[in-house]
């Protein structure tokens, strides 16, 4: 404790090193959010958007798979809900945001 307070003796109050430091504390801080915001945030931003188109282009007659593992072919499309076929005379209702993907033949 006495340490700093002779190491801080040598320094007028009032010097510009005083903002310059206050700078430097938040530069390691806006170095983190850089590599956050380009590793984390940013990808997931662009897979949203991904999911969201594709969740809007789905239509009757297209092979999906759910987040269950479910596969299925559309039968039916509502605002919030997809009937899937997934055998015959065997149609379940899911809601249509627990699409995984489509089935590319």
């Amino acid at each position: 404790m006495f340490g700093l307070a002779f190491a801080m003796a040598g320094v007028p109050r009032g010097t510009a090193d005083g903002g310059m430091a206050a700078f430097q504390q938040f530069v390691p801080l806006i170095f983190m959010f850089a590599i956050f915001y380009f590793l984390l945030i940013r990808p997931q931003k662009k897979k949203a958007l991904e999911h969201k188109a594709l969740l809007e282009s789905i239509k009757k007659g297209d092979d999906v798979i759910t987040v269950g593992g479910i596969h299925g072919k559309v039968f039916a499309v509502e605002n919030d809900f997809v009937t899937l076929d997934v055998a015959s005379n065997v149609n379940i209702k899911i809601t249509k945001s627990f699409i995984a993907a489509t089935k590319k033949d």
